[in-house]
């Protein structure tokens, strides 16, 4: 009988709680490994309710920077979380926003001005030629 045990917690960061004037100690993150799956959290209660997920423990640890921000708590509450090991927190890229679509009346207009020809324009009239100089000037 084959038995495949969860990997353990190692260690990946801290986060530093203030409360009023006092700073109190590091809450020290886990990060656990599944397959293909890695969570990071931290295991003292009420704060183990925040766990980042991710496929490596960098995008583990850029979804918890995310949801710890969701938190009740201030900025200047808290300080880090401070990562450990070689951990950069794997932002996403970002969406480039869509195109704007064109409207479907101005795709028919632009699919009619294709169609009929356009009544010829007048041409613009030439620019004026300087005049010419008196080749017979007296000096």
């Amino acid at each position: 009988m084959l038995v495949i045990m969860e990997s353990l917690p190692e260690l990946v960061g801290t986060v530093h709680i203030i409360m009023g004037p006092y700073r109190g100690n590091p809450i020290a993150l886990y990060m656990c490994q599944e397959e293909s799956t890695c969570h990071i959290s931290p295991r003292i209660y009420p704060w183990n309710q925040t766990v980042g997920s991710g496929d490596t423990p960098n995008k583990a640890a850029a979804d918890f920077e995310a949801k710890w921000k969701e938190r009740d708590l201030a900025d200047d509450m808290y300080t880090g979380p401070h990562w450990e090991g070689g951990i950069k927190p794997e932002k996403p890229k970002p969406v480039p926003p869509p195109k704007p679509a064109t409207p479907p009346a101005a795709k028919t207009a632009a699919a009619q001005d294709t169609k009929t020809p356009s009544p010829k324009s007048p041409a613009p009239p030439d620019p004026p030629q300087p005049a010419p100089e008196a080749e017979d000037a007296a000096p």
